[in-house]
């Protein structure tokens, strides 16, 4: 091929910030709302400071198109359902009455009407909020704030490019509205969205925009011919509207395979592909379509998802040969840095060693920025930020926090044996039902319980000095006794001690495991206003001392009922940090996994007769490509059992997953060999239950019939539909009574009363079951 193209001028962009602010202003902001203690112009003011704050930061650093519409007060998948007009029924009357309250009752529901349901974005930790279309959906533009957040940026003498969830991916995301038959299909409502996108294209024109963004990551995943077809009869018919601003289409976390050629062929104005970790491919795949003659290349080569530094000189390389696969080639991350923390040079306690190897949101941008000039000025240009990047890396490399000779000749040990229970599943049960004596719809809780602003104190009293380890231990042994108490005074069967000393589910675990890295600032949002700090695992993995067992013996010594000892699993904690990426994925798991087994063996030990192992991220981190399922799988289920294989026949083992599309992992969630696993089901209406069924899953379950993540009390009966539809599926001897997740982020009040709707529910239907 050809090629006519010229590094001259190469643009730096980002297609996506981080929205909460650096002190976490916008969460602040919509909690206080919700509240009543902020008003609505308050909040709409807050987050106006925060995108101009990001925008011209991005301005300053060097980016020379910076991203509008990507901002969002909740979900920006929810922000393209109100651009299009996508208003599930229940919630019209809400939107009509109040933008805003509107809003946010689809996001959060209100005590009389269930919001959206919520599931993870692609293989993230970011959880969106699932449009709900029918055959009678009918789609109306509404542009008004995509055309404000590009005016904004505007008026500030930015040169701004609005980015706009795709149509194909935005039906593709969608489900079918409750009552529409299962069998819909949203993407035979294109012919129908199309127009609506094209209002909203015209709109943003007329608004001054030169470029429009639209995010297509649905198109990395394996799609059947009938998506392809309809992605190139989309871009054929956005692509050929007149007088329309200049289309990018944008895919990330993978590479397009198939989708590409479709999209090169398109009459669109340029293409934005990931270079990073897998998506790699996507090199030898546009080479292999002769490029991308007459359209602009936008290159993500500096990694959206992880926090270490971009190795310069690869990317450097990358992007001389992208010069002669289109007539221009700019510069960018490889998604949105929403799903990074803000600024590494926040984090003054981390080793000034490891901090060498840390690129957050804005030293990603400054990557990008360094890779754009070198691309337009020449390598020399950037020869000391190039030669600086290598001693940093070599620096990693050669670390001995990196590489642990114990760790490694103990996962080399490692046996098939090791990751195996002494008896099969059936005998196990036996001995599990004859040691606990439980009833039939035994209830219980996923682990935690309400973190109240007391227990947030003490903790912070604790790292301040203001308590000493003695006085912090007597605050947590008091919230321990009262969550025991209610949980026994409400007639749970099986207890939790309610975690009230742990920060986060990933992070407490991390802060006592050898190799691991916690931040104090790294902020990044899980979803609404549910931000997490993951943490960084930047070495080989081990366990000094237990972790969990003072406070599981302290509870269990207040009550004669089981008491759940309670882990997170070795994938969660690998999916929900930063995981390092100079080894593969397995070998980090089996050393989390190992470290642990320590931990259940001592919880066992301190007679724990039930233990919990939650793996919520077991789906999503499940490879975007089928061909990578098998063997992602394979060491992910190997590792839980690798966690759990040491116990004895008669100590029941359960796992908890939430908030993902489990049908697709049916088998692998038999291959963790869990004596009883939990699962959202609520928002979905018990139809995980039905594909446990149709699947024979022979082991205990508990689909949830509490929604936790709305502020909504589900009544008795509400529960107890739910529960009678999950024992349409599941027998009664293998149903469990739960919610969806833990209660952490909820408050003492409506818990208190879900719960006793839960216990009332199971007993309700335990009493109509044959003795």
């Amino acid at each position: 091929m050809t090629s006519t193209s010229s590094a001259a001028g190469a643009r730096a962009t980002v297609y996506g910030y981080p929205r909460q602010g650096p002190d976490r202003e916008l969460k602040k902001a919509i909690e206080g709302y919700w509240k009543g203690r902020v008003g609505a112009d308050a909040l709409r003011e807050t987050a106006a400071q925060l995108r101009r704050g990001n925008w011209q930061q991005l301005a300053d650093a060097g980016i020379h198109e910076v991203p509008t519409g990507d901002f969002s007060y909740y979900d920006h998948v929810l922000d393209t359902s109100v651009m299009v007009g996508a208003i599930p029924a229940r919630h019209r009357a809400a939107v009509e009455a109040d933008t805003l309250d509107g809003y946010f009752a689809m996001a959060r529901g209100t005590q009389d009407v269930a919001p959206l349901e919520m599931t993870k974005w692609f293989d993230t930790n970011y959880h969106y909020l699932v449009p709900e279309l029918g055959p009678d959906t009918a789609f109306t533009a509404d542009s008004a704030k995509q055309v404000a957040e590009l005016k904004e940026a505007l008026a500030l003498g930015l040169t701004a490019r609005p980015v706009l969830v795709g149509p194909i991916t935005y039906l593709l995301l969608a489900k079918p509205a409750p009552g529409v038959l299962a069998d819909f299909e949203p993407l035979t409502l294109l012919d129908r969205l199309l127009p609506v996108y094209a209002e909203v294209l015209f709109d943003l024109r007329a608004a001054g925009a030169q470029w429009v963004q639209l995010d297509e990551p649905a198109l990395v995943q394996d799609q059947p011919r009938s998506v392809l077809n309809a992605a190139a009869r989309a871009y054929r018919e956005l692509g050929r509207l007149t007088d329309r601003p200049q289309l990018l289409v944008a895919s990330y976390f993978e590479r397009l395979g198939d989708a590409l050629p479709v999209l090169a062929m398109a009459p669109i104005d340029g293409l934005a592909l990931d270079f990073t970790g897998p998506a790699a491919a996507n090199l030898g795949d546009l080479a292999a379509v002769g490029g991308l003659p007459g359209k602009r290349l936008v290159a993500g080569v500096v990694d959206g998802r992880n926090v270490w530094i971009n190795d310069l000189g690869k990317s450097t390389a990358t992007l001389a040969t992208l010069l002669g696969f289109a007539d221009r080639v700019d510069v960018a991350a490889s998604c949105s840095l929403l799903h990074v923390p803000l600024d590494a040079a926040a984090e003054r306690d981390v080793d000034t060693q490891v901090a060498r190897w840390l690129a957050f949101a804005r030293q990603k941008t400054a990557e990008v920025v360094t890779l754009a000039r070198g691309l337009t000025e020449g390598a020399g240009s950037i020869a000391a930020q190039l030669a600086a990047n290598r001693a940093d890396l070599h620096s990693r490399a050669t670390s001995a926090l990196t590489h642990d000779p114990a760790v490694r000749a103990r996962c080399a040990a490692v046996s098939e044996a090791d990751a195996r229970r002494s008896l099969r599943y059936t005998e196990r049960a036996v001995a599990q039902r004859s040691r606990l004596g439980l009833p039939l719809l035994p209830t219980t809780t996923i682990g935690s319980f309400p973190q109240t602003s007391e227990l947030r104190t003490a903790r912070a009293d604790l790292r301040s000095g203001r308590i000493d380890a003695e006085g912090y231990e007597k605050r947590i042994e008091a919230e321990i006794r009262e969550v025991i108490s209610f949980q026994e005074k409400t007639g749970i069967d099986v207890l939790v001690h309610g975690e009230p000393e742990r920060n986060d589910m990933v992070q407490y675990f991390a802060e006592q495991l050898s190799g691991y890295l916690a931040t104090r600032h790294g902020w990044v949002q899980s979803y609404g206003t549910r931000y997490v700090r993951p943490p960084i695992l930047a070495g080989d993995i081990s366990r000094p001392d237990p972790m969990t067992v003072r406070w599981t013996r302290y509870a269990q010594s207040l009550t004669s009922r089981p008491v759940k000892g309670m882990l997170t699993g070795p994938v969660t904690m690998l999916a929900w940090s930063f995981v390092r990426d100079d080894q593969p994925l397995a070998d980090t798991a089996r050393q989390v996994a190992l470290a642990l087994r320590d931990e259940v063996i001592d919880l066992e030990a301190a007679g724990s007769s039930v233990i919990q192992v939650d793996e919520p991220a077991l789906r999503e981190t499940l490879p975007l490509r089928r061909a990578g399922h098998e063997a992602y799988l394979a060491w992910a289920t190997q590792a839980f059992r690798l966690t759990t294989g040491g116990v004895r026949p008669d100590t029941q083992i359960h796992t908890h997953m939430c908030y993902a599309e489990f049908g697709d992992i049916l088998r692998a969630i038999d291959d963790l060999d869990a004596d009883v696993i939990s699962l959202e089901a609520a928002r979905s209406h018990m139809q995980v239950a039905d594909e446990l069924a149709r699947t024979s899953y022979p082991r205990e379950v508990g689909p949830g019939v509490y929604d936790i993540h709305s502020p909504r009390v589900p009544s008795t009966e509400e529960a107890t539909a739910l529960l009678r539809k999950g024992l349409d599926a599941i027998p009664a001897e293998r149903l469990w009574v739960n919610p969806d997740c833990g209660l952490k982020t909820r408050g003492w009040p409506e818990v208190r009363t879900s719960l006793e709707h839960l216990v009332a529910a199971a007993r309700e239907v335990r009493s109509g079951l044959p003795l």
